[in-house]
């Protein structure tokens, strides 16, 4: 959720971290200030007078430092090591940073717009009083226990009413059902000017393939408790025989595993963009008859139909044959329940949890159920909460200095595209073609989705929420005979994250991350162009990483590159990739320099344009001054690995490598400083320092 990166092509189908430290040679090792160490757990943000930036007296918190580790030995324990040792994750979280500590402001100032929407001022305006309504059922845990199963009940009844095999495919088309093979709307990756429909592999109840085929014992203990979980599943439903129902729907999900695709084949989009007529999807997986299907959902009869994975559709479609009707009914009845246990009464929910939360990530507590109402109606009414928020708490400065850094930022990229020595004039001139046709989007929508035709009911926690995936689908069933509308935004006003789509050429930088750490308009600026500057060109640099520089300036899939200019790029994060492939941030797994490359790249590429348009400020502005014993060099790395300061669980740790397109933290921090030149140079960086590269080994890509 908190991470920065390239929308995932699968996600938008289916509706995705000693010596004494040696500082520059000009600077005297400063010592480390007594004061207490900002951005841990329970903390809020502090009173400050007006002018102050939110960390330490720059913008850096200079107390989480370790000043006995050398910068170039691990600069993130240098950077954030005293934050490190003294951080306790809390009991409800997976993994604490200061991503984590906005999100807890963020989630007080959500509340007080939920309290008045719970309120009589909130009830003049009809989408607060969806807002209240929606998060008054969730917060009936009363109401939810005394009705018990019975809201389960109609949902049941659709899958126990299947007969046949054309009856299953009609469930799968149906909105709050699991389906295995899904369909999506998305830009048609040759003409993204239009809405294509897609298809794709889906229908696993853990994350992903490798948690059912990876062998060890930490994977042995992940698939006993999927097994211990459905077993309880169906106890609390009242469903009998769940132990032999467990073992056919892991049978199933194991052999709709072994079909999918690997996660990191998912990002390539040229193999995701093969075109069928209905015809030819027929004949690709006649299990399913794809008119019926398509009809059913909604669609019509399109043109074509964008088959993304089609040997794992193929392969999925024939258990629709080979697997009985009734094991079939089984897999949707608990996929149902699953789905939406946490609407249920309290012991489907902690169930869910222990499952979900405990096994897969560590997570040792639940969140207050406040904290999780907050989150549902961010999914549900995510735009009317937005419309509130960002009325609120977006001040149109934050805008205007965003506006100044995305310019600066595009300046100094074009600098560095017009004298990039291995790019060819003719792949040059069309790389600063899709530079200049970037859209940035700042802040929240310009439009606003009108939930009119959503219906919240404040005594139907489960209805609601299978109502909000119905209304989500129909929205979307309603552009799709249209243009693409630009105007859309695939995250609230509220969300901490930014995003780059490969189909529009759009960044996208939400309000909930234009604020400290990322961005705070009293800080020094080498903090914000280390900090959000970094955020900004991470996000332009996906546009011309190794996926998304396959998108031309339009946003079409189209080869604009030369070979020569196409291989030498493969030969530099071919390097890159080799590097991230040696880190290991559980004991036994490394980083997937595969899954990751896109967003080693974004992150590797968005710092060396931010040091560029710090540069070009500082050309404007004349060099800055030493504060705090800290150069603004020093000041602008230090900001990088602040944001990036993290401590993660392991098994959270652990499915983030197996699942997670970014690298841990830890490696955003030191595999990017440590090929940058501009770092060297703040912080001395000597031969025998741990992170020391030859200069002929470091990966300068943009």
């Amino acid at each position: 959720m908190r991470r920065i990166g390239l929308i995932a092509f699968s996600s938008l189908l289916l509706a995705g971290t000693a010596p004494l430290a040696a500082q520059s040679q000009s600077q005297p090792r400063p010592a480390a200030p007594a004061a207490a160490i900002d951005g841990l757990p329970g903390s809020r943000t502090p009173a400050r007078a007006a002018g102050q930036p939110r960390y330490g007296t720059f913008g850096i918190d200079l107390a989480a430092r370790d000043m006995n580790v050398k910068p170039g030995d691990d600069f993130n324990q240098y950077a954030n090591g005293a934050w490190l040792r003294a951080v306790q994750i809390p009991a409800d979280r997976t993994q604490w940073s200061l991503w984590t500590t906005l999100a807890e402001d963020i989630e007080q100032q959500l509340k007080a717009i939920v309290d008045e929407a719970r309120s009589a001022r909130g009830a003049s305006s009809p989408a607060m009083q969806k807002i209240g309504a929606y998060y008054s059922a969730w917060m009936d845990e009363a109401g939810i226990e005394r009705r018990g199963t019975a809201p389960l009940q109609p949902y049941l009844q659709r899958v126990a009413a299947v007969r046949s095999k054309a009856d299953l495919v009609n469930l799968f088309a149906t909105p709050g059902y699991m389906a295995p093979v899904g369909l999506g709307i998305i830009p048609d990756f040759a003409d993204t000017t239009r809405y294509a429909v897609a298809s794709g592999q889906g229908g696993l109840g853990m994350p992903n393939r490798e948690y059912y085929l990876r062998e060890g014992e930490e994977y042995d203990r992940y698939r006993a408790a999927y097994r211990a979980f459905i077993v309880q599943i169906h106890q609390l439903a009242g469903i009998p025989d769940g132990e032999a129902k467990a073992d056919r729907i892991i049978a199933l999900e194991r052999q709709i595993a072994e079909k999918h695709w690997e996660q990191a084949r998912m990002r390539n989009p040229v193999a995701l963009y093969n075109p069928k007529t209905v015809a030819q999807m027929q004949e690709l997986a006649p299990q399913i008859d794809w008119a019926a299907y398509l009809q059913r959902r909604g669609l019509g009869s399109p043109a074509q139909v964008i088959a993304t994975t089609p040997d794992a559709i193929q392969g999925i479609a024939a258990l629709v044959d080979t697997v009985p009707l009734e094991t079939w009914k089984e897999y949707m009845a608990f996929h149902f329940i699953r789905s939406y246990a946490q609407f249920l009464p309290r012991a489907f929910d902690e169930a869910s949890f222990a499952f979900y939360g405990r096994t897969l990530n560590g997570q040792e507590a639940q969140r207050e159920r406040w904290k999780r109402g907050i989150g549902l109606l961010n999914g549900s009414l995510g735009e009317a909460v937005g419309q509130v928020y960002a009325e609120r708490h977006f001040p149109a400065e934050s805008r205007r200095q965003m506006d100044e850094l995305i310019v600066n930022l595009r300046t100094a990229f074009a600098e560095r595209l017009r004298n990039l020595e291995w790019m060819d004039d003719e792949t040059r001139a069309q790389a600063l073609a899709k530079l200049e046709a970037f859209e940035p989007r700042i802040g929240h929508p310009v439009r606003w989705i009108d939930y009119s035709n959503y219906r919240v009911d404040p005594n139907d926690a489960l209805g609601n929420a299978v109502r909000a995936g119905e209304f989500g689908w129909n929205l979307q069933l309603q552009r799709f005979p249209n243009p693409v509308d630009r105007g859309l935004w695939g995250m609230n006003a509220q969300t901490i994250n930014a995003s780059y789509n490969p189909f529009l050429n759009q960044i996208t930088f939400p309000a909930g991350i234009l604020q400290p750490p990322f961005f705070d308009p009293n800080a020094d600026p080498a903090v914000n162009y280390g900090a959000i500057g970094a955020v900004i060109g991470h996000e332009i640099g996906h546009g011309f990483d190794d996926q998304g520089r396959r998108f031309d300036p339009s946003g079409r899939l189209r080869d604009w590159w030369t070979a020569t200019a196409a291989e030498r790029f493969t030969q530099r994060s071919t390097r890159l990739g080799e590097q991230y492939g040696t880190y290991e941030p559980v004991p036994g797994l490394r980083i997937n320099p595969q899954l990751t490359m896109g967003e080693n790249i974004g992150d590797l590429g968005g710092l060396e344009m931010a040091y560029a348009a710090y540069r070009r400020h500082v050309a404007q502005h004349g060099e800055p001054p030493v504060i705090n014993g800290m150069t603004g060099d020093q000041r602008f790395f230090l900001a990088w690995a602040q944001v990036w300061r993290s401590k993660t669980r392991e098994d959270a740790e652990r499915a983030g490598v197996l699942t997670d397109p970014h690298s841990a933290d830890q490696f955003r921090i030191n595999g990017v400083v440590r090929n940058m030149e501009a770092w060297y140079r703040a912080f001395n960086v000597q031969p025998g320092d741990a992170l020391y590269l030859p200069p002929d080994q470091r990966v300068n890509i943009w």
